[in-house]
């Protein structure tokens, strides 16, 4: 009989110890997508697995195809485009307290690769990640940072990079939820209570706890989500200013008009003067 006794050498482990998955996500483009510029606290990882598109990262724009690997450091400005032909489809997940090492010879601020010769394992986790994220199972939260830690290793092997650790404010997980949430409903009606009710928390400790994060309350980060994305609309779009109100969930015209002025000091039809590109 024979037996092979392999020793592990006694060391930190810098993803077990340090990297906290915020979430996992799966997105279809379906002709309500406005592209806008924005940074994350923490490192989001893409993978295309169907239709075309683009991503702006910095001063680069590049294509992207099914396969595509993209990821994206803390504090990068970034977004993503879709092709109406073949429209873009991605995983995408979040993970905080990393940020991976760009080589010094590099002159860009993130990293991209193929992986069709890998999809089978790579996909492997990040579907088991998005399924067990849907279904919320007893411990699916640990099961998710056990595949998301998995998954990081394959990257880092099959990229010969290195990670380091990102020190700066974090936002709790719970916390982190509740702005995801905002972000990705502002345009429905939202109040204290709708946000309770999701979280399951004390209305009145949500707000503070929010507040002590974010820096405004869940309202006030509500209010400035909106405003940031009339302007893309007005800026960009030929909507009317009633049009725009209704999109954005605003519960009349004359409260997205003074929202907006306070925020601003133009009025919605000042801002869109000094900046439409339509000529009427």
């Amino acid at each position: 009989m024979s037996n092979e006794r392999i020793e592990f050498i006694e060391k930190p482990a810098l993803i077990n110890n340090q990297a906290r998955l915020l979430y996992v996500s799966s997105s279809k483009y379906e002709g309500d997508w406005h592209s806008q510029l924005h940074s994350h606290h923490f490192t989001e990882l893409f993978y295309v697995t169907k239709g075309c598109g683009g991503f702006k990262i910095g001063a680069d724009e590049f294509n992207v195809q099914e396969n595509d690997f993209v990821i994206i450091n803390p504090n990068t400005m970034h977004t993503e485009v879709s092709r109406d032909r073949n429209p873009l489809e991605y995983i995408v997940i979040a993970i905080d307290g990393i940020s991976f090492e760009i080589p010094e010879d590099s002159l860009k601020d993130y990293i991209s690769c193929n992986y069709a010769n890998y999809k089978n394992e790579i996909l492997f986790y990040l579907n088991l990640m998005v399924k067990e994220s849907q279904a919320k199972n007893e411990l699916y939260d640990d099961m998710c940072q056990q595949l998301m830690q998995v998954l990081l290793i394959n990257i880092l092997r099959l990229n010969r990079i290195n990670v380091s650790l990102t020190q700066g404010k974090t936002i709790r997980k719970e916390i982190f939820m509740i702005k995801n949430y905002i972000d990705r409903n502002y345009h429905k009606e939202i109040t204290l209570d709708t946000l309770a009710e999701k979280t399951h928390m004390n209305k009145f400790y949500l707000a503070h706890e929010f507040k002590n994060d974010v820096g405004v309350s869940p309202i006030s980060y509500l209010l400035q989500r909106r405003i940031y994305e009339s302007k893309y609309l007005l800026r960009d779009t030929d909507l009317s200013i009633s049009q725009i109100s209704t999109i954005l969930g605003f519960s009349s015209l004359s409260y997205f008009a003074q929202a907006f002025k306070k925020s601003t000091n133009f009025s919605p039809l000042q801002y869109r003067k000094n900046h439409q590109k339509y000529n009427k």
